[in-house]
């Protein structure tokens, strides 16, 4: 067989090949198209398919499940809130405990202070101890320490407290008429209330 025939039946084959795989390629083409139509037609189908009745309890899950959402976020947001009021509050009283111990030093510098003496040596020492009985009250007074009036004052039982009565012209009834221990509160909070003598 001569060189030109070969070649001959070389492109012959080769012709018959491409023609077998374009074939092929354009079978694959016209199945893949059938094959997308026919997924749409399923879809379309699924779509028209699904009943109102289900569509509805679908709704009313999606509808139960929006409600705990949002009861969760409120619970949440309330729960901010009340940390954040909390955390205030204990900004504002975190003295108290303090405050409360040191309120009998208070009592005991206030008492000496009421001593009387002639002395040099008395006055110099009543002098000093008074001088620090400011210093004191002013530093707790910094921290929010409120002194409680009492005297010449309507009878308040809410930071008041009556240890005794007085039967005194001078005063109307319900009157304090005298100061027997000092009270003291932490802003609207009472800390120890005075101890005091009610008019009748």
């Amino acid at each position: 067989m001569t060189e030109e025939k070969q070649n001959e039946q070389f492109d012959e084959t080769n012709d018959q090949a491409q023609s077998v795989a374009t074939e092929d390629v354009e079978t694959n083409e016209t199945e893949s198209v059938d094959n997308t139509e026919n997924v749409e037609e399923v879809e379309e189908e699924k779509l028209v398919e699904i009943p109102e009745a289900e569509l509805e309890e679908l709704k009313q899950k999606v509808n139960i499940e929006e409600e705990k959402y949002l009861r969760l976020y409120a619970e949440f947001e309330n729960y901010k809130r009340r940390m954040k009021q909390e955390s205030s509050i204990m900004k504002d009283y975190q003295a108290q405990r303090v405050l409360t111990d040191v309120l009998p030093a208070l009592d005991n510098m206030d008492r000496a202070l009421q001593q009387e003496g002639e002395s040099e040596d008395f006055l110099t020492f009543k002098k000093g101890v008074n001088m620090v009985y400011n210093d004191l009250l002013r530093s707790l007074k910094d921290n929010g320490l409120e002194e409680i009036e009492s005297y010449n004052q309507e009878f308040d039982p809410n930071v008041h407290q009556a240890v005794m009565q007085d039967s005194n012209p001078d005063f109307e009834s319900g009157v304090v008429t005298e100061e027997l221990q000092r009270g003291y509160k932490l802003k609207d909070r009472v800390l120890r209330p005075a101890m005091v003598k009610v008019n009748e």
